[in-house]
């Protein structure tokens, strides 16, 4: 599976009526973590398949940042039935992510 930028236009079909949870990115193109994390997600969405990984431009769609009152990345949001159910902050290993979704889904 694939990591899926999300955008106004696709939100509600990818998050809000997604049948499987999902680890929602909000990241920046200039964050240094933020990229360190990228391929960490990039691995795990290759091979977890309990939750569907998707990624926001926070500053691209500053709109959707709002919502979500995200004020500084990469922050990390677990979405169930279209419903924040946990958040994580910051970079973290695989596992790390792993545990985090195995024990808030």
């Amino acid at each position: 599976m694939s990591i899926t930028e999300i955008s106004l236009e696709n939100y509600q079909q990818e998050i809000t009526k997604s049948e499987k949870p999902v680890l929602l990115d909000f990241y920046a193109d200039w964050c240094m973590p933020c990229k360190a994390l990228t391929p960490i997600l990039e691995e795990m969405a290759g091979e977890y398949d309990k939750v569907k990984i998707c990624r926001i431009d926070a500053e691209k769609h500053a709109d959707l940042s709002m919502i979500y009152g995200i004020i500084s990345v990469p922050v990390l949001v677990l979405i169930k039935g279209g419903k924040e159910i946990a958040r994580k902050m910051g970079v973290c290993e695989k596992q790390d992510l792993i545990d985090f979704c195995d024990e808030n889904i």
